[in-house]
Formats: C-alpha cells, sequence, structure tokens
C-alpha cells in the first residue's frame, strides 16, 4: 500500500502528464501534418528543431527553460505580468518540461499515422468537390486516429517517466513538483528507502507496461499496422 505522501506524488504525476499531454496533442499533430503533408524550404531543419529534445541532454532543456520560462527569463516575466502563470519551482514548470520532453515522440508518431494514409483518397474526395476541410475530416483524420491516439498515450507514458528537464527547471518539491521519478530518486538517497523505491518503481513500471500495451492496441488499429514509432 501506498503512504498518504506516496499518493500525492502519484496524483501530482498523473495531472502533470495529463496537462502535459493535452498541451502537446494540437502543436504535435499540427506539426506532424505539416512534415507529413508539405513541402517547403527549411522543412529539414524544422524537422530537426521538432526531434531536439530527443537528442539534448534533458538537463540542457531543463536549463534552456529556465532561462525562457524562469521569472526573470523573457517568456516567463511576460506570462507572469500578463496572465499570472508562473513556471519556475511549480507544478506547472512539470507540465512544461514534461510536455518539451514529449513533443518530438508524439510529433513522430502522428506524422507516421498520417503518412500511412493513402493519399489517393484524399485526391479522388477533392476532385469529387470536397473542400480541405472536408477532405481532413472525413478521410485523414478518421485513418489516422488509432495512431493519434497510440501517439497520445506515447507521450502521456513519456511525461509520467520524465525526471531530467524537469529537476533542472523545477526542482524537487515535495506537494509541487515532485513527481514519481523524483520521489523515487530521492527515496534513493535516503537510508531505508529501499522500500519507497520499490513501491513507487512498480507503481511506474505498470503505468509504463499498461500505457505501452494500449499504444500497441492502438497501433494495430492503424490501416496497415505501423511499426517503427
Amino acid at each position: 500500500m501506498l503512504s498518504p505522501e506516496e499518493w500525492e506524488v502519484l496524483q501530482l504525476s498523473l495531472r502533470v502528464g495529463l496537462i502535459a499531454t493535452l498541451t502537446c496533442l494540437p502543436v504535435a499533430f499540427g506539426l506532424g501534418w505539416v512534415l507529413a503533408r508539405k513541402r517547403f524550404p527549411g522543412k529539414s531543419l524544422l524537422d530537426a528543431l521538432v526531434h531536439l529534445p530527443l537528442v539534448l541532454p534533458p538537463v540542457v532543456t531543463g536549463w534552456a527553460l529556465l532561462l525562457l520560462f524562469g521569472r526573470s527569463g523573457p517568456l516567463g516575466s511576460a506570462l507572469e505580468a500578463c496572465c499570472g502563470v508562473v513556471f519556475a519551482f511549480r507544478w506547472t514548470g512539470a507540465a512544461l518540461a514534461a510536455a518539451v520532453m514529449a513533443l518530438p515522440l508524439m510529433v513522430r508518431a502522428m506524422r507516421l499515422s498520417i503518412e500511412a494514409v493513402d493519399t489517393r483518397l484524399e485526391n479522388a474526395a477533392r476532385t469529387l468537390g470536397a473542400t480541405p476541410w472536408r477532405v481532413f475530416r472525413s478521410i485523414t483524420l478518421p485513418l489516422s486516429l488509432p495512431g493519434v491516439l497510440a501517439a497520445v498515450v506515447l507521450g502521456f507514458a513519456r511525461s509520467l517517466g520524465e525526471f531530467g528537464a524537469t529537476i533542472s527547471f523545477v526542482a524537487s518539491i515535495p506537494g509541487e513538483t515532485r513527481t514519481l521519478p523524483l520521489a523515487i530518486y530521492g527515496a534513493m538517497q535516503i537510508p531505508g528507502g529501499e522500500a519507497q523505491v520499490l513501491r513507487l518503481a512498480a507503481v511506474s513500471v505498470s503505468l509504463a507496461l499498461g500505457t505501452l500495451v494500449l499504444s500497441e492496441w492502438l497501433l494495430r488499429r492503424q490501416p496497415g499496422g505501423q511499426r517503427g514509432l
């Protein structure tokens, strides 16, 4: 059984993961659609920038977020002044860090889902007089939806496991920013904390395994059964 403190950690992690995933969803889908369907100068650079958090050390990503969204940063100070939104050392900052780290994975999965849709179906609909919005709503979105949902599940799983960027950006504050990975790391530093590590690790593994199974099931419903996400 989890202690009240551990339940608090789990609830915070789920809230951070959910907010991060929902925030990422429209941005990731828009970027995935643009990269899948459009050709323009600088497309390779945009693709590289989107996937940059995957190859950068997470600590560097967290440091960059602190520079930009800290209270003295250009974006952080502007958001605080106009909207009262504070990211530094708040759970909102943990959600932002998780969203940034989950975005590349979601964009890649959604891009592959959209690319799997047969463009001949879209072209046939256009020749019959369908507007671009109707083609998207009636053909592209329904056929790519299982892959898009799989991307959402993967992004949620990635958000739950985020550690490096989060601890660099918002530290590990009990009840505010201490998510599952941070709580596990903190328990490892305490003598006799093995039992807590075991409980939290079991929860983390269960959530990760469940999301991966769900993602695989959704991918099998995608036309063509995508792989290599």
